[in-house]
């Protein structure tokens, strides 16, 4: 039982770091952008992000499979519970490593390098199918942040052409003098008067300079904003559905793996350290691809995030474990090429891009040592 414990354990832990890392791509935009401030952003990232994770339980379980050592591993007749109690600790230090440095990372390609590491310490070289990880893993793993940002380059003048127009009008919650409600209560001579006092509120759509003109108090949200802060949820949603699957089959183990955790407990473990580590450690990533890329405006945010949603989307309900770092790192990569390469904060791109190369090998040493010292 204690083996079940620590493999728990070893989830949540990735969870944690995976919230820590991740939460930022589906919200970055919003602050760099000026749209709103880190700890509002971050905040939305992470409800929506929860909310992914716990819809992937019936959504997106292809991806368990996807990452369950039955595909992965020719035979898994003398595996245990340490196999994935490794994957999980050898991809949680590397990526909690470079959430604490800033330097977003792919929790999915963390989780392949681990997978690579530990299954050649506990079957050799020749006993995993290399065959599927390049077609199932590896391919998508590679070719996402190309296509991400090659359909940002494409839709986001498109996206700035069509928002032109909705940038010059507001929703306006507009609220008036109270209005005062008098009630009686009882039927004697000595009946009691209950008063309740109410705002006037009305929400009407109106183009900027009528906002101000409100005759008492009014609340202004840009029509454009609105759709931004509903991209950013779409991210951090499909965010959630995409990484959630990948890290609970971590903890449901392979199906000759012997006893597991139920999949829809699973899945709350998981998007709820996902959530604790966004809010609690998802702030310096978010400083990363906020400030240090690339200066973008609201509708490149917007076009970039409804890239990244719609590609981490599909490929969550197709099972392909794209990883949302590349797809969402990408489509702000094409931003700053859109601007022009002197925008383009190239220290920042290639620290990322060198991190990149070197989660795969990272990961899975770490996963190999930790499998080693267990065992």
């Amino acid at each position: 039982m204690l083996i079940i414990y620590l493999l728990v354990a070893a989830v949540f832990l990735l969870s944690f770091a995976n919230g820590a890392n991740d939460v930022s791509k589906g919200i970055a935009t919003l602050v760099g952008s000026g749209v709103t401030s880190y700890r509002k952003a971050i905040i939305w990232g992470t409800v929506w992000t929860v909310v992914g994770g716990l819809i992937a339980s019936v959504f997106a379980l292809e991806l368990v499979r996807t990452f369950s050592a039955d595909g992965i591993i020719k035979s898994t007749i003398d595996l245990n519970q340490s196999f994935p109690i490794a994957i999980s600790l050898g991809a949680f230090a590397w990526v909690i490593i470079t959430a604490r440095t800033g330097l977003p990372v792919s929790t999915t390609h963390s989780i392949a390098g681990a997978i690579c590491g530990a299954g050649i310490a506990a079957v050799g070289f020749d006993g995993i199918i290399w065959s599927f990880l390049g077609m199932k893993i590896f391919l998508p793993l590679l070719f996402s942040p190309l296509l991400a940002l090659g359909i940002s380059w494409l839709i986001t003048p498109l996206i700035i052409r069509l928002s032109s127009r909705l940038h010059r009008y507001c929703l306006c919650l507009e609220v008036k003098e109270p209005v005062t409600l008098r009630a009686n209560i009882g039927e004697s001579a000595a009946t009691l008067s209950q008063v309740a006092t109410l705002p006037e509120t009305k929400v009407m759509a109106s183009q900027k300079e009528n906002c101000e003109q409100s005759l008492d108090s009014s609340h202004k949200f840009e029509v454009l904003d609105i759709l931004h802060w509903l991209s950013a949820a779409m991210a951090s949603f499909a965010r959630g559905l995409n990484d959630a699957p990948k890290i609970a089959a971590l903890a449901l183990g392979a199906g000759a793996l012997g006893a597991h955790l139920p999949i829809s407990t699973s899945f709350i473990i998981v998007a709820i350290a996902m959530g604790m580590g966004s809010i609690l450690a998802g702030l310096k990533v978010t400083q990363t691809l906020s400030e240090k890329v690339t200066p973008m405006t609201s509708q490149e945010g917007f076009a970039a995030n409804l890239t990244t949603s719609v590609l981490v989307t599909l490929a969550s309900r197709f099972g392909m474990p794209v990883s949302t770092t590349h797809v969402s790192s990408g489509a702000i990569f094409g931003i700053g090429l859109k601007h022009g390469k002197k925008t383009v904060k190239w220290r920042t791109v290639l620290e990322m891009i060198f991190a990149w190369i070197i989660t795969l090998p990272v990961a899975a040493l770490l996963a190999y040592i930790i499998f080693w010292i267990i065992n």
